[in-house]
Order: C-alpha cells, then sequence, then structure tokens
C-alpha cells in the first residue's frame, strides 16, 4: 500500500488552492445556515439543539479557514464561538443584541470570504470594533444596541457614511510613494500590499500607476519610519530596490479623479453644497454610500458616470453592514444527492437492456443486419462512456480529502511547538462524494485532537523514552461492505481515569468496572473535554460530539482503541453506499460470485492430495512451504449441484486483515469492473456477502467479504 510522508515540523509546500472552492461554497453553506437559524432563535426558549447547531456552523467556518491560513475570518468566528459556547452551555441567556451582533458577524465573515475568493483584492474589512463587541457579550457585559442603518436610496443628494468603513490610516501617519524595481517578476511586489493587510496599524496602501516597466508604485499612509519600512519590507524584495520618499500634495485633478462631490477637482466643486460630507478615506466612487459614490452626486454628475463606474465596488471591497454583504462566488452547481442516485439507477437499468440486446442479437446474421448490428455496437460504446461518466460524479479518492492535512497539521504543530510527521496511507481508496463531503470536518476534527492532545512536547517524549518527532497517520481501506478511515497517533493515549473522574463530575452514570471501550465512548457526549485550559486548538468539547453525530448520521460507528502512554487509534466504519471497483468473477455450480480484486492474490488448479484435513473438518493447502486454511464457498452457500461427478478444483488465494485464504471455486469466469449495491439497504445483511451487483445478463451477482471468510477461517 503506497505511503506517504510529510514532516510537519520541517515543513513542505502544498498547494490548498485546488480546495478553496470547496471550502467557499461550504463556509457560504453554513453561514446562511447559521443566519437562518438565529433569526428564528426564539430567545425565550432557546433549546439545546438549536444553539448546538448555531455553534457547530460557527465551528466548521473557523477550522476550513484555519486550515486554508485564513487568519482573518478563524479569529472572527472563534471569537463568535466563544460567545456561542457560553449560550449552550447556558452561561449566558441569549438576547437580541447578541443576536445582531453574530448576524453582524457572519455578514462580515462572508465579506471576509469573498475577499480571499477574489485573491485578496480590495482592502480587508476592518473587524476590531466587531471582536470587542462579541468579546463583551462573552465576558457578561452590556453593548450598546448598533443602530439598523436602511441602506441610503440611490437618489440622495447627501452621502451616509458607511457603518463598516475601510481600514484608515493611524494617528499621526504621512503619505509616502513607494517605488519598488527593477523586479524580474513585478507581481513580487505584491507581498508589500500583503503585510499592510496583515500587519494591524501599519496603514493603509493602494498601488498607483507604474512610470517605467518592471517597476511597481504603491501610495501607502502609515506612521512607520522610512527604516522600519525597510526593513520590513527586506523579507520580500531586497532593499535596494525599495525607494520611499514623501508624496507630493495631490494636485487638484487628482483628488478624487472627479467622483467626489464637493472635493478639490470634482465637477461643479465650487457650487457644492455647504453640507456635503468630508471625504473619509477616498473609495474613487465605488463604495455604495460612502463620500464620491453615485448616490452622493447631483442627478447631472451621476449621469456622466458609465453603468460600469456607478456598479457597486467589484471583489472584495468593504460595503456597508446595511446594504448587501460580499458573498463568495460559486463555480459549481450543488445537486440533491438523491437526484444522483436515480441517475445512477437509470444508467444501471440502461446497462442492463443494453447487454440483454446485445446478447438477443449474437444469433443474428451479420449480412443481413448489419445496420441493426452496427447502431447495437454504438449504443455499446455510449452505454459505457455514460456509466463511466456518471460513476465519476459520485467517486472522488481519499487524496483530496487527505491533502487538506499537511499544511494545518504543520501550522498546528509549530503553534503547540511539537514535531509531528505526518503519514498518510490508501489514497487511492475511492470514496462516494457525498461521504466525502460528510466526513472531512469529523476527520479534521480528530487530527486536531491527536496533535493538540495526544502527540506530547518533545522534551516530554524523550523523557518518556520516544523520538522527539510524533507520528500521526490517516488511512483509508476498503473492508468487505464497509470503509474503514483510521487516524492513529503514537502519543500519550486516553487516560482511563482522567476520563472516568470528568464523567463523575458532570454526573454520568459511570463506574470502575467499566470496560475499556466503554470509558472511551464516553468521550463522544456532548460537551465532554478533559481539556484543562480551552484554546482556539480544541478543548471546548465539540470535536468528538461532532465527529459522533455526523458519523451516526450516516449509518456509521466509531471505535476507539487506545494503550495510555502508546498512543490511541479512533476506526471510523462508514457503509459502502456506492462504490465502483474492480472484480474478479468465480463461478461454483451454477451461481456467480464476485471477489474484490484488490484482495486477490493469485489462482492455481490443486489437487486433490495438496489438500490436508486437520481437526475438525478444517483443510489445510500447502503453498510455496506455507500452509493456508482453505474455504469451500460451495458449503458456506450451500450451493446446490447439479454436475455431481465435477469437483472444484481451482483456488483463489485472497488477502483480508492481514492473513490469507484460499477459496475453492470450479472456474474462472474473467474480471469486469462492477458496481456495488448495497443488499443490507434493499434486502437484509447476509453474512460473508458485502453487496450485490448486476450481471449483463441481468442475473444478480454476491460480491463476497473477503474479511469476513478470513476471520470465519480463524474461528
Amino acid at each position: 500500500m503506497a505511503e506517504t510522508h510529510q514532516d510537519s515540523g520541517a515543513g513542505g509546500d502544498f498547494d490548498l488552492s485546488q480546495f478553496y472552492q470547496i471550502f467557499f461554497e461550504e463556509a457560504g453553506e453554513n453561514l446562511d445556515q447559521m443566519e437562518h437559524m438565529l433569526l428564528n432563535l426564539n430567545l425565550e426558549t432557546a433549546d439545546d439543539e438549536e444553539l448546538n447547531g448555531i455553534f457547530r456552523c460557527a465551528h466548521s467556518v473557523k477550522g476550513g479557514a484555519a486550515t486554508f491560513g485564513f487568519s482573518d475570518v478563524a479569529e472572527l468566528t472563534h471569537h463568535m464561538e466563544s460567545l456561542l459556547d457560553r449560550l449552550r452551555r447556558h452561561e449566558l441567556q441569549p438576547s437580541a443584541v447578541m443576536v445582531d451582533v453574530l448576524l453582524e458577524s457572519a455578514d462580515a465573515s462572508r465579506s471576509l470570504l469573498a475577499r480571499h475568493q477574489a485573491g485578496g483584492e480590495g482592502v480587508a474589512l476592518e473587524t476590531a470594533d466587531l471582536v470587542k463587541r462579541i468579546s463583551i457579550l462573552a465576558a457578561g457585559g452590556v453593548v450598546a444596541e448598533q443602530p439598523r442603518v436602511a441602506a441610503p436610496p440611490v437618489s440622495a443628494p447627501k452621502a451616509v457614511a458607511p457603518t463598516v468603513a475601510l481600514l484608515t490610516a493611524p494617528a499621526g501617519a504621512r503619505a509616502l510613494t513607494i517605488t519598488v524595481g527593477p523586479l524580474d517578476k513585478p507581481e513580487q511586489a505584491d507581498a508589500i500590499q500583503e503585510l499592510f493587510r496583515d500587519i494591524p496599524g501599519l496603514g493603509t496602501i493602494q498601488p498607483l500607476p507604474a512610470d517605467r516597466p518592471s517597476y511597481r508604485m504603491f501610495r501607502a499612509d502609515t506612521a512607520s519610519t522610512f527604516e522600519e519600512l525597510l526593513d520590513l519590507f527586506a523579507f520580500h524584495v531586497s532593499r535596494d530596490k525599495v525607494q520611499i520618499e514623501v508624496a507630493p500634495e495631490p494636485a487638484v485633478e487628482d483628488a478624487g479623479f472627479g467622483f467626489f462631490d464637493g472635493a478639490a477637482g470634482a465637477p461643479a466643486a465650487a457650487t457644492a453644497a455647504p453640507e456635503a460630507a468630508p471625504v473619509v478615506e477616498p473609495g474613487y466612487g465605488f463604495f455604495d454610500g460612502s463620500p464620491g459614490a453615485p448616490g452622493a452626486l447631483p442627478d447631472s454628475h451621476a449621469a456622466a458616470l458609465s453603468s460600469h463606474d456607478a456598479a457597486p465596488s467589484a471583489k472584495g471591497a468593504a460595503k456597508p453592514s446595511a446594504g448587501p454583504t460580499a458573498s463568495p462566488e460559486a463555480a459549481t452547481i450543488r445537486v440533491s444527492i438523491s437526484k444522483v442516485d436515480q441517475l445512477i439507477n437509470l444508467v444501471g437499468e440502461l446497462v442492463i437492456t443494453q447487454a440483454m440486446l446485445a446478447q438477443n442479437s449474437r444469433a443474428l446474421d451479420p449480412a443481413v443486419y448489419q445496420q441493426l448490428l452496427t447502431g447495437l455496437a454504438d449504443l455499446d460504446r455510449n452505454t459505457r462512456d455514460l456509466q463511466e461518466s456518471v460513476m465519476s460524479i459520485r467517486m472522488i479518492p481519499m487524496s483530496i480529502v487527505f491533502s487538506r492535512f499537511p499544511r494545518m497539521l504543520r501550522d498546528l504543530a509549530g503553534k503547540l511547538g511539537k514535531k509531528v510527521e505526518f503519514v498518510t496511507q490508501g489514497e487511492a481508496t475511492e470514496l462516494d462524494k457525498g461521504l466525502v463531503e460528510k466526513i472531512t470536518d469529523p476527520l479534521t476534527h480528530l487530527v486536531r485532537n491527536s496533535c493538540d492532545h495526544g502527540i506530547e512536547l518533545p522534551e516530554q517524549r524523550v523523557a518518556a523514552g520516544k523520538s522527539e518527532t510524533g507520528t500521526i497517520t490517516l488511512s483509508a481501506a476498503h473492508q468487505g461492505g464497509s470503509i474503514v478511515i483510521e487516524v492513529r497517533d503514537d502519543g500519550r493515549g486516553l487516560s482511563r481515569t482522567k476520563i472516568l473522574d470528568k464523567a463523575r463530575e458532570r454526573g454520568l452514570d459511570v463506574s470502575d468496572q467499566m470496560s475499556d471501550s466503554e470509558v472511551w465512548q464516553l468521550i463522544f457526549a456532548p460537551g465532554f473535554s478533559t481539556a484543562e485550559v480551552v484554546t482556539d486548538v480544541s478543548g471546548r468539547g465539540v470535536g468528538m460530539d461532532v465527529v459522533k453525530k455526523n458519523i451516526t448520521a450516516l449509518n456509521g460507528t466509531v471505535e476507539i482503541d487506545s494503550a495510555e502512554g502508546y498512543g490511541m487509534k479512533v476506526s471510523v466504519r462508514l457503509p459502502l453506499t456506492l462504490a465502483i471497483m474492480d472484480g474478479m468473477s468465480v463461478g461454483v455450480g451454477e451461481e456467480v460470485y464476485i471477489l474484490p480484486l484488490s484482495s486477490v492474490i493469485e489462482s492455481f488448479q490443486v489437487k486433490a492430495e495438496a489438500v490436508s484435513t486437520v481437526g475438525q473438518g478444517s483443510q489445510l493447502v500447502k503453498v510455496r512451504d506455507e500452509y493456508m486454511p482453505v474455504i469451500e464457498l460451495e458449503k458456506v452457500f450451500q450451493v446446490p449441484r447439479f454436475d455431481f461427478e465435477k469437483s472444484s478444483n481451482i483456488m483463489v488465494v485472497v488477502e483480508a486483515d492481514g492473513s490469507r485464504v484460499a477459496l475453492l471455486v470450479d472456474e474462472l469466469l474473467g474480471q469486469q469492473q462492477v458496481v456495488v449495491k448495497n443488499l443490507e439497504s434493499n434486502y437484509r445483511k447476509v453474512p460473508n456477502v458485502s453487496g450485490a451487483t448486476i450481471l449483463g445478463d441481468g442475473k444478480v451477482a454476491l460480491i463476497l467479504d473477503t474479511g469476513a471468510l478470513v476471520r470465519r477461517s480463524r474461528h
């Protein structure tokens, strides 16, 4: 099985941009759901499920934003989470002011996400005041209710100052012109803009038209000295390529580019109304409701603007909170899973019909029915292509999910002062897309918990006789009718005593006679956490609660195996609702069975004398000096035999759970790609069978559970 190693301490560049679109869409859905639940929240009788649901939405957005390095969104949603956590624990009573602040925060998160989706263009929203109000409310304080200002009408002659302003220059700031170049790649200078965006209090920056090729120019309003700025820029651009000077006073025609009513350089500036709003942080007339916006101009001037100029800001610009909020742009269409399932079932029926037509046409004379047979051949090819296309809609490899974690672990390990190596196994295992979307969030919690709670600090590991670098392993594999995803670490493991003490503290019914597996299940209780300090990593008790809830909703199970001081393993087992797999068809009597090709090692003809019978009728066969158990499928499935003279003499060696067995069959029918149908949901669970598929002649063939057959041989 292929393995991928990534040392989270040493680092390595991972391109996460391919997953941005999925995150933006999921975050948008979570924010919409949170807004809907907040608007429908009954402040007097808010129940736990409502508050937990709102909390989970904020937590999911925070987790994703932290994974992709969108720190501004992660910080804002972390503070929202703190307030919601106190609400769901009934430490605070919900109020209208809290709902307003949370709704405003959701709007701000959308704007920040839209800016990230636009590649960081435009000026980031200032959220310091919002964070301050959330923190006061979370601490049990009182904040004044913010006035709900309606969006100004387009024809209003007087501009209304936006409630969420652009980033303002710090006190004592001066205007500077920054020239960078010559550069091999002028886009190197974009990092300077990012510094102003990422460092609070540094000031504001705007690009200017460059007067020479391979140069970039900016205007910055900052209180920092030339030397401080040069030291800061040196991380990205050589000092000798940066020239900083005090910006000249703007000429009359430059002050606002003629878009600001009453400003110098604006049309008919002399006739401006005396009460015109002062210019605050010019927006070049693109910001709805700000000075200089089309609505702030007299009709004659507004008419002079083109429809393009009059449009709201392009992607990434801040907008008033009273107006419509920027939303991440969707590049895909979300389709209900039930519709895709219906499409897949119809294609399955089409494949069966096509196979029956092909079978019935074999007796036709090609000379007479040439046109019909040509049409059937085309139908065969098109049906196969259609089937592959439809199946590919639902199936994606686990590598898509696994790729999200190295960067997250690298940052998290650095933040916690730990050294972690990340190992993945089974990335090629394909999983139903519907499952992938629902399993990503629980897996994120499990991996973060392993790093935060499981892996010890380097000095603690050395003291315990371990290497200072911990290992977290994420693996996926098909096992019978299920997909098993495991998160393993070689950390401190779970403390049975600590969990029981915490459970008693919370009034749970526990006893010292409980088995280990029962004790481990306690950590899935809502809000259960043994962390002593609540951090933005974990310790709120939300992680395992969400894991259990999401996986149970998928008819899956979660199992924990732990040894204190040696590590912990969490196994998530999900039903194989849909998968495409390569199978080997084998015949036993008149029956056809499918073996997963990934489990098949080899096949060979065997002579009767090569099979030995041991105690209780069990049989062994010797294959290259190795004895392995023999399982006769004829007896396992009680297959009726009509050709009494014939005896099975072909063995297929299969491997599962690290063990091998030899299956005795009549004949090998060939290899083919099969669509797995869940037998349990359509009929009932059958021992040693993981699913079923429909063959070309319309017959149903059972897919064997090789794991169950191996376990059967052990008993």
